[in-house]
Parts: C-alpha cells; structure tokens; sequence
C-alpha cells in the first residue's frame, strides 16, 4: 500500500477516520479565526461566512472531486459535489432545530446571505442545463463550466456591490441578530489570523485529497456504487467542516456567520463541476453521469429554493419552535436519499 493511494479495507478505513478527525479539527479553528477576520476587516460574519469561510471548508470537498475525476471517477466527482450541498443544506435544518430562541432563517437574514443564495441556485441551474445537453464541448471542456466560474463571480461581485450600497435590508426585530464586531485587543495580529486561516485551509484541502483517493479504493475493493459513495460517503465526510462550523457558530451566536457559510460553501460547491469537468480526461464529465448526478442536482436546487423562500418568509416561530422550511429540508433530504439508494 501507498501513502496516497489506500488499497485495502484497513487502510481505507482508517485513512477516512484519520481525515475525518482532521477536517473536524480544522474547521472548528477555521469558524474562530473567520468570526475574528470578519470583526477586523471590517467585513461583516455575512460576507466572510459567504465567501472566505464557505471557500475554505470546501477545499476538501473541491480537492476530492477533482482527485475523483482525474482519476476516471467522473460519477463519484459529480455526486460528491452535489450530495454535498443537498447535506450542507440539510445541515441548517439540524441547526435551525438546535436554536431555540427562534427560527435560524429569521434571526439570521442578511443581504449577503440572500444574494449568495440566489447565486447558488443559478449555478445549479447551469448544472442542470450541461447535463441536458451534454454532447458540446470547447477545449473538452463544457460550456456550461465556462458559465459557472463567470456566473459566481457575476455572483460575488453583486455580493460585494450591495454590500456597499444596499437597496434591500432585513427588517429588525427581538429576534434578528446583530452583528456587532467583539473587542478582541490584545489577541493575535490580523497577519497571523490571515497565516492561521490559509494553513488550516490547506489542510482541509489535504485531507478531501485523501478522502478521494480512499473512497476511490473503497469503490473498488467493496464494489460501491461511485453515487452512493459519492452522496452518503466523501460529501457527508468532506462536509463535516461545514457541519461543525455552523454548530460552533451557533453556539458562539454568530447566526449570521453559521448561515452564510453554508450559502457561501454551497455555492463554491458548484464550481466542484467545472474544476472535474476540467481535471476529467475523457471529454466533457457531463456526459459520463448518470440520472442518478442530475437527480442529486436538480433535489439540492429545489432545497436551496426552500431555503430561499424561509429567509424571505422568515417565519419567526413554526411548529416545533422551527420553521417551515426546516420540516420541508429534512423531508426532501430524507425522502430523496431513500429513493437514490432505491435506484442502487
């Protein structure tokens, strides 16, 4: 057996507890330095959750899709990036339960985090159009990947843009959170929050290297489905930074933070697509997945837009101190993950 390339059932068990433990180290230290860095720099847990933090817990999720698709995988790259963003998504209705002063969707409304989700809904929109129309290529590269590099930076520029100048904001009331930045003299300087949040970065981003190659070996040596294993397996595994994030968030009372880097990590989720479109070698990735991706894509949309609509709605209270679209996010990931192991 190779370091980097685990091939029997020991070593690709214990190489995927060994990175799970890491990734859950690394992510809880990443929520803290992100959650100071967004007092520093002035910017706000909003766009730091959405773009810094959502960036920097998917680098294991990136690096495992990529790996994936550069090494023939095309179905496990493809189901790893959307059975993420279904679980990451998923992850705010575990959250929103775990709250109980009021619905998460309501305290934590922002800008930012409405922005950042109508831009993850149109990025899988464009994953829906490459696979329908999966025969074009430029450069053996989809159009549609081309589109989502340019879209979510269409994306992050509004992000900024608005931020800046808002035309729309959150109405306010008991139960909104403030952002109000913490004085944090005396602690470490911005340059080494900055060092401290790109090593830990690199680490996650080590450690979805390893989750590929070892659910690579699990593939073959169990004989797993590449979209159960893509789904239930590396996207869950690589989206434990997301999950302990948004736990550490919440409990901290950082709602905003919490929220936006599930939006924020979702939506770079997407451009898992473009970069194994890229990384694979065969053609266009679009065209080698089956139903099973597209259905995996078109149920995270139809989450997100859910999502959408509870921090439009902000229901303070539901049934069960939690709202609407907690019981609609839980079922849809429950009832969707039944019918994809169904269809094996």
């Amino acid at each position: 057996m190779s370091l980097l390339t685990p091939d029997s059932a020991g070593a690709i068990l214990l190489v995927l507890a060994l990175c799970a433990v890491v990734i859950v180290f690394a992510g809880v230290r990443l929520s803290g330095v992100a959650d100071k860095l967004a007092d520093r720099t002035g910017l706000g847990e909003a766009l730091v959750g959405a773009v810094l933090l959502g960036a920097a817990t998917s680098l294991s999720g990136l690096t495992t899709s990529v790996t994936a698709a550069w090494n023939g995988f095309p179905e496990l790259a493809v189901s790893n990036a959307a059975g993420g963003i279904a679980g990451q998504t998923f992850f705010l209705a575990v959250a929103d339960i775990a709250y109980r002063r009021a619905n998460l969707e309501h305290a934590a409304a922002s800008l930012q985090n409405m922005i950042q989700g109508t831009v993850l809904a149109g990025c899988l929109s464009l994953a829906v159009i490459g696979s329908s129309l999966a025969g074009y290529e430029i450069l053996a590269i989809h159009p549609a990947s081309y589109m989502l590099v340019a879209f979510y930076g269409l994306g992050l520029w509004v992000t900024r843009t608005a931020s800046a100048n808002p035309g729309w904001k959150a109405a306010q009331t008991p139960d909104t959170f403030q952002d109000v930045p913490e004085d944090d003299a005396g602690g470490p300087s911005t340059a080494r929050l900055w060092a401290e949040f790109a090593g830990l970065a690199l680490v996650t981003a080590f450690a979805g290297f390893m989750v590929g190659r070892a659910a690579e070996g699990a593939i073959t040596e169990f004989g797993l489905s590449q979209s159960l294993m893509g789904v239930f397996g590396t996207a869950l595994l690589t989206s434990l930074p997301e999950l302990v994030t948004t736990v550490a968030a919440v409990r901290r009372g950082a709602l905003t933070l919490a929220v936006g880097g599930i939006i924020g990590g979702n939506a770079f989720d997407v451009l898992f697509l473009a970069a194994s479109d890229i990384a694979y070698r065969d053609g266009s990735i679009y065209a080698a997945v089956s139903d099973r991706q597209v259905f995996v894509i078109a149920l995270s949309l139809f989450m997100t837009t859910v999502l959408l609509m509870g921090l439009l709605r902000r229901e303070r209270r539901g049934v069960g101190g939690v709202g609407f679209e907690t019981a609609v996010l839980a079922g849809a990931y429950v009832l969707g993950g039944a019918a994809l192991v169904a269809a094996g």
